[in-house]
């Protein structure tokens, strides 16, 4: 019996000491302060970025999905943040949601079309700093075959070095949303919610 307890209290005490490892480790990977992003041009991180987009669902519901494996490239100065320069390409291909014949028919014709329509894009113009590690970054939307306007509100997340891969790495959130029927993607509307939410995770590493 008291080798049982020696074993049981070893093992929790293992685990707890690789649990207190894991909160040290995360609260040391990466620092919150924008003036500790490295100078230079950034590669994105598609397998730790993403975009979910969320529409009206007949007024019941806000319906939401996800785009991802997106490429392309920041440039960023702290010194500059204005200066800041952002280029992304998604896949439509990449669509998915809860639902999968629901995610077949959006990438089909009578939606987002993305056999010809492959990939959707951003491209900053201007960054206009609104508070501490907090940006409007302005930019052209080309969806469907359509480029529009459209300002993202972005937040910086953290910046540090990828413990797994070594990777300079930053991180930011951003908002935005826009009319779906303005791309000429109109099916439902406005029965199903024309104003397109989006919520964006980006992730960053250093390439230059």
């Amino acid at each position: 019996m008291i080798t049982l307890r020696r074993h049981i209290f070893i093992a929790a005490s293992v685990l707890a000491l690789g649990a207190a490892s894991a909160v040290v480790l995360a609260q040391g990977v990466s620092s919150p302060n924008p003036h500790a992003i490295k100078a230079g041009t950034y590669a994105i991180d598609p397998n730790h970025s993403q975009v979910i987009f969320s529409v009206s669902h007949f007024g019941f519901t806000d319906f939401s999905g996800f785009v991802s494996g997106a490429s392309g490239t920041l440039s960023i100065d702290p010194a500059k943040p204005a200066a800041a320069k952002l280029d992304v390409a998604i896949p439509i291909a990449s669509l998915t949601t809860t639902v999968s014949q629901l995610s077949e028919e959006l990438k089909g014709d009578k939606w987002l079309d993305a056999a010809k329509f492959d990939t959707a894009s951003f491209a900053s113009s201007s960054v206009r700093v609104t508070g501490p590690g907090q940006a409007d970054v302005a930019g052209s939307l080309t969806l469907h075959g359509v480029t529009r306007p459209l300002t993202l509100k972005a937040r910086f997340i953290g910046t540090g070095t990828n413990p797994i891969n070594k990777a300079t790495t930053v991180g930011f959130s951003a908002t935005g949303h826009f009319k779906r029927t303005d791309f000429g993607v109109s099916t439902f509307a406005p029965v199903i919610g024309d104003d397109v939410k989006l919520t964006i995770a980006g992730a960053f590493e250093l390439k230059s």
